[in-house]
């Protein structure tokens, strides 16, 4: 976990795609997707039926390494409305272990419906401290605001291979998270619906967290990045 200043308040970005508020010992997360798997195996297109489990282990090793006493998830938590009704026994018994140590808030996505969720607290959106949660940036929004929805990855090309990474992205008074679910794609950092939710702020830039510093890659840079 790297420290980062956002609206005075000071954050952890986890190279996991988490963001660590530890003022509040909470852990903020975007796009779990949980049980996207078994939504498209109803359509017959068979996946590895793990990706709740593994996405929620990943959650239970953060919460053990941060001490977080709350999770808030910022929406697009479940892939579809029956989402929760098809947990596997293991994934449910996850759920349920990481809500009774935390304090769980699920902020309402696009794919979310309010009446989803096995467990938890349910609002569309939260301020806290001065601080906007909610699943999809606007571009008008002038308060500080934290969100989801886009998946941002970063891209780069070393010696003719090219590697991407999930990243965070931050443009004036907007942060954006990236998916932490484990089988969530990515959308680039710098294609138009992202510029355009952060207002088109010509400092905008991915950040990707390494174990000891903050990567930025400036969202003006796309050209030159990928020929680097």
């Amino acid at each position: 976990m790297v420290p980062y200043l956002f609206d005075r308040h000071e954050f952890h970005l986890c190279a996991e795609g988490a963001l660590y508020w530890p003022a509040r010992r909470a852990l903020l997360i975007a796009d779990l997707h949980l049980e996207k798997a078994s939504f498209f195996a109803r359509f017959g297109q068979h996946l590895p039926p793990y990706d709740s489990l593994a996405t929620l282990d990943a959650l239970t090793r953060l919460v053990e390494r941060t001490g977080a006493q709350a999770i808030w998830c910022l929406g697009d938590s479940f892939h579809d409305a029956g989402g929760g009704t098809r947990l596997s026994g293991a994934a449910f018994d996850a759920l349920q272990s990481l809500s009774a140590r935390t304090d769980w808030l699920w902020i309402t996505g696009n794919h979310d419906v309010d009446g989803s969720f096995p467990v938890g607290r349910v609002m569309r959106e939260a301020d806290v401290d001065g601080v906007l949660l909610r699943h999809e940036a606007s571009p008008h929004e002038t308060r500080p605001e934290i969100s989801g929805h886009f998946h941002p990855k970063w891209t780069v090309r070393r010696r003719g291979v090219r590697v991407s990474r999930r990243c965070f992205v931050r443009g004036g008074n907007k942060l954006i998270l990236p998916a932490f679910g484990a089988l969530t794609g990515g959308l680039d950092a710098g294609h138009e619906a992202v510029r355009a939710a952060l207002g088109r702020d010509e400092d905008a830039a991915a950040l990707i967290p390494t174990h000891d510093q903050i990567l930025h890659f400036p969202l003006g840079e796309i050209p030159q990045r990928r020929r680097a």
